[in-house]
């Protein structure tokens, strides 16, 4: 959600700064709602991306680089299936977690500001926009692009999703320490939302990584995944216990029904095209 949500979901400032940007806001009192707070917001945008490119170049050969590129911008590797799988999971947790609220005698679900005030200032919707764009390509370049596939190289893919989910949760921690975030002035440090959205994003992780290996390692539907789960999180408004309650329960059944090893229907994980052995 944007930083005046009543929530403290992973929404685009929670997904796009790194520990080094955000500890070095503390260090100079920077405010994120500041001038200067924007440009180290932004240069936090371009790290997950830039490091998982760099590195690309560096450990992959021609093969690799290009298989890189490919998974980028072709949408052939998630098929129509999985498309489907992308668009509606994420609408549906929102969904669901507000009707949940509903029959346990809440509210329901609510739309967000930025729905609530087109009617009036259609700019209201850039955030919402802005969050399921730019912050998703940056930073899956990085972390499911170069990263993911890295840990899976020798590992199963829920502990793969597990440490990834472990970091890519700890790179927002800052966050939580700095004025002008919603995390510093609404959700607070080592609240009860704050544990959530801590765990969330591993639950996140595992999800992200099941859709990753059936759709042939596609960068770019994982791309449009992360920001759908971004626009989602800030137009339809639940409780964040249901609604990352309902994250925990979809990487459980992802495990059961999939299983740990490649959360896929292969017996291995799938990898990228190593260097051939000289």
């Amino acid at each position: 959600m944007d930083e005046s949500s009543p929530h403290g979901r992973p929404n685009g400032d929670i997904e796009s700064t790194s520990d080094g940007i955000g500890l070095a806001a503390i260090a100079l009192g920077v405010r994120f709602d500041s001038a200067v707070g924007l440009v180290l917001l932004l240069v936090g945008l371009a790290v997950p991306g830039v490091v998982g490119i760099v590195f690309v170049s560096l450990v992959y050969d021609e093969r690799g680089r290009s298989d890189f590129w490919n998974r980028v911008v072709d949408p052939g590797r998630v098929g129509f299936r999985w498309l489907v799988v992308i668009l509606l999971v994420p609408i549906g947790i929102g969904v669901l977690a507000g009707v949940a609220d509903l029959l346990l005698g809440g509210i329901g679900p609510a739309w967000g500001e930025g729905v609530t005030g087109f009617g009036v200032n259609p700019i209201a919707i850039l955030p919402a926009l802005f969050f399921a764009t730019l912050p998703p390509i940056l930073e899956e370049l990085g972390w499911r692009g170069y990263a993911l596939d890295r840990l899976q190289l020798n590992r199963s893919a829920l502990r793969a999703s597990l440490i990834l989910g472990v970091v890519w949760a700890l790179w927002h921690l800052p966050l939580f320490f700095i004025g002008g975030t919603h995390q510093h002035d609404v959700v607070g440090f080592a609240t009860t939302s704050f544990w959530l959205f801590m765990t969330g994003t591993v639950a996140l992780s595992v999800a992200i990584t099941w859709v990753y290996n059936n759709t042939e390692r596609s960068i770019l539907g994982i791309i449009v995944l992360h920001g759908w789960v971004n626009f989602t999180a800030e137009t339809i408004v639940a409780p964040d216990p249901l609604y990352y309650g309902l994250w925990f329960v979809l990487a459980g059944l992802i495990v059961a029904v999939w299983g740990a090893k490649t959360m896929t229907a292969a017996a291995e994980v799938p990898h990228p095209p190593l260097p051939s052995s000289p």
